[in-house]
């Protein structure tokens, strides 16, 4: 069985590969990109009209593979409550793990639970704990992309793979190029995230494609009661305090 699907998924992929170097003509071009253009704006509009008054959301991002007896998940989960009881919002990618943990706590507490959810062959699928009226499933990543740095105003980014990392170097390359304004970005795991930063420090910086600066556009912190901390100071600065 296993054999099976292994065969169906490489002639997939191959058919995917064959098509990038197919030669279409005109009308081909036409009938198959027009359309994807319509879907993608179909998209950007549903989200900008879901989200537009959510009021003050933090980003969580993590492995959407992580179980549910492990502590990251439940470091997740606290986080997101205390997010709640401080004002804010919970936005995740609405699937399993710490996207579950995530909306998990900020159900819990009765705040806003958003999910971002994603279309996937394997592995992704809704949690129960997203407010129905905030659940979206997108086809395509750059439009669940724009919609988490649009509407959040922090990122805590729990261990992850190679989704998580994505999220986390978006948000910090839209930050370090002014492209959005410098929201927190709180790490949290220092065994996990220590071995990224020195190869950061001394990779990156001692190369110069990076500025000494950049390293202060994200902290790295242990639990959940220092990663709340760290947004509530970020805010407390400008005078600002969440309006739910």
């Amino acid at each position: 069985m296993k054999n099976d699907m292994s065969n169906k998924e490489e002639q997939k992929q191959e058919e995917r590969i064959r098509q990038a170097f197919k030669e279409r003509d005109w009308n081909e071009i036409k009938s198959s990109d027009s359309w994807v253009i319509f879907r993608v704006m179909a998209e950007f509009v549903d989200g900008f009209e879901k989200l537009a008054k959510i009021g003050p959301c933090v980003s969580i991002f993590g492995s959407a593979r992580t179980a549910r007896d492990h502590k990251h998940y439940k470091t997740a989960e606290e986080i997101a409550a205390k997010l709640v009881r401080h004002g804010y919002g919970v936005i995740t990618g609405g699937g399993p793990g710490i996207m579950e943990a995530g909306n998990k706590g900020a159900h819990s507490e009765g705040g806003k639970s958003v999910g971002l959810n994603i279309e996937l062959p394997f592995e992704q699928f809704n949690n129960i704990y997203i407010d129905r009226d905030k659940l979206m499933t997108f086809d395509y990543f750059f439009v669940r992309k724009v919609m988490f740095v649009k509407y959040s105003q922090g990122f805590v980014v729990l261990p992850g793979g190679f989704g998580t990392m994505d999220e986390f170097f978006e948000a910090l390359t839209l930050i370090q190029t002014n492209k959005i304004g410098r929201f927190p970005i709180v790490l949290v795991g220092k065994d996990y995230w220590t071995g990224l930063l020195d190869w950061i420090k001394n990779t990156l910086l001692e190369h110069q494609y990076i500025s000494e600066t950049d390293l202060d556009l994200f902290c790295i912190v242990e639990d959940a009661t220092e990663a709340v901390k760290v947004i509530d100071e970020f805010y407390s600065k400008y005078l600002l305090s969440p309006n739910f």
